[in-house]
């Protein structure tokens, strides 16, 4: 019930005014305040914020908060910040790709987003559109404006009808952060914050190149899993939008000169983020994406021994042709690296189950319950060695 006022509660600001108008930003000359409608729509937006910060949605990795957060602050005009905003930045636990704006000054990216990126130039490529959202006004601008009705009535509907585990984070962001992270901006205020945040970029010394790179990257993803997500940056006609948008920026700009990327920096700060993700996406069927994000990791880490049996994991629940070869090889370098650990001796254990193996499956089964005499899954293993003992 409380849901539904809340859209109520909106939709009534929204409905309050229909004329397009462009508002001064935060921080320019003729700004004095907020307006009342602004001010509520604020206050809702902090609510939603609390709720969605109290529940498990939110990624918890103090070192790489403290990185994203100080690249943040790093693009925040200072007339923003003479004006009293102050932003943050936020991770949900979810492998879709997706990144939103609440119009308090925090900003929500969400894990599959993070995983597919490169280097801190495309992370900036998204904080900085993300923040001209914020800076400009473009949540009340949205919503005041009569022709953009239809969409915000269609954020109901998804709202209502979410797709799967993961897209069920649009039911818990709240009607302000729905309509952000499904639905988008219209398109006059989408080209806004494109060139504000390009512009951003650019000041702060970043490599233009990268904003185009972003796009194509999630497009190849985008069209070789063939998603379709319930989030504004997984619809494909949005990316091609954002990525044309970018291009001709790139084009237009004079300064050409390359800027920085800092790739290590940025790998280093989601390096564990990008196993955390690919567990979320091997629940989801999605192989090839969890495989990508492993192999990125044992790039910088190639001897660690839960990316290891991850992959293995990986390729067992594929199940493709040489799949299961690959599997036992990967299960069998994470035990070089560390004999003690449990979970690859249960992955071997399976593998000889399913081609019939019995005695070498009952010895890593009795070899995975003694080193996790208390794992969750200790029934189930048991039932396996009892059935192989009746054989």
């Amino acid at each position: 019930m409380r849901r539904y006022a809340s859209l109520v509660f909106l939709l009534l600001i929204f409905l309050g005014s229909c004329a397009t108008q462009r508002l001064p930003p935060i921080g320019e000359a003729g700004l004095s305040q907020l307006d009342e409608d602004e001010k509520r729509l604020w206050i809702r937006a902090k609510e939603e914020d609390e709720k969605l910060s109290g529940k498990d949605l939110v990624y918890q990795d103090l070192s790489l908060l403290d990185y994203l957060n100080r690249v943040a602050q790093g693009l925040l005009p200072e007339s923003a910040r003479r004006h009293g905003i102050s932003i943050r930045v936020k991770v949900i636990k979810n492998p879709h790709m997706n990144a939103f704006a609440l119009p308090h000054g925090v900003m929500f990216i969400h894990t599959g987003f993070l995983a597919k990126m490169e280097n801190e130039a495309q992370l900036v490529t998204v904080l900085s559109h993300e923040l001209a959202h914020i800076t400009h006004r473009h949540t009340v601008q949205n919503m005041r404006t009569s022709r953009n009705a239809a969409a915000f009535l269609g954020t109901l509907q998804v709202i209502g009808a979410p797709a799967g585990i993961y897209g069920l984070a649009p039911v818990l962001l709240g009607a302000v952060g729905a309509m952000a992270a499904v639905t988008g901006y219209s398109r006059e205020l989408e080209a806004e914050a494109d060139k504000v945040g390009f512009d951003l970029l650019v000041k702060a010394g970043y490599d233009q190149e990268e904003t185009i790179k972003v796009f194509e990257t999630f497009i190849k993803y985008a069209e070789k899993e063939e998603i379709k997500e319930p989030f504004f940056f997984s619809t494909h006609p949005r990316l091609k939008e954002r990525r044309e948008s970018y291009a001709q920026l790139v084009r237009e700009n004079t300064t050409r000169a390359r800027g920085r990327t800092e790739a290590d920096k940025f790998q280093a700060a989601i390096q564990a983020l990008l196993l955390d993700n690919a567990l979320m996406d091997l629940s989801m069927g999605r192989f090839d994406l969890a495989r990508e994000a492993v192999e990125k990791f044992l790039r910088r880490e190639p001897k660690d021994a839960r990316a290891l049996y991850l992959l293995g994991e990986v390729y067992r629940k594929r199940g493709e042709e040489k799949d299961i070869a690959e599997a036992r090889e990967r299960y069998r370098s994470a035990l070089e690296q560390d004999p003690s650990y449990p979970d690859p001796y249960k992955g071997l254990g399976l593998i000889y189950l399913k081609q019939g193996e019995k005695g070498k499956a009952k010895d890593n089964f009795e070899r995975y319950l003694e080193l996790a005499p208390k794992a969750e899954d200790r029934t189930y293993i048991e039932e396996y060695l009892r059935a192989i003992g009746k054989n």
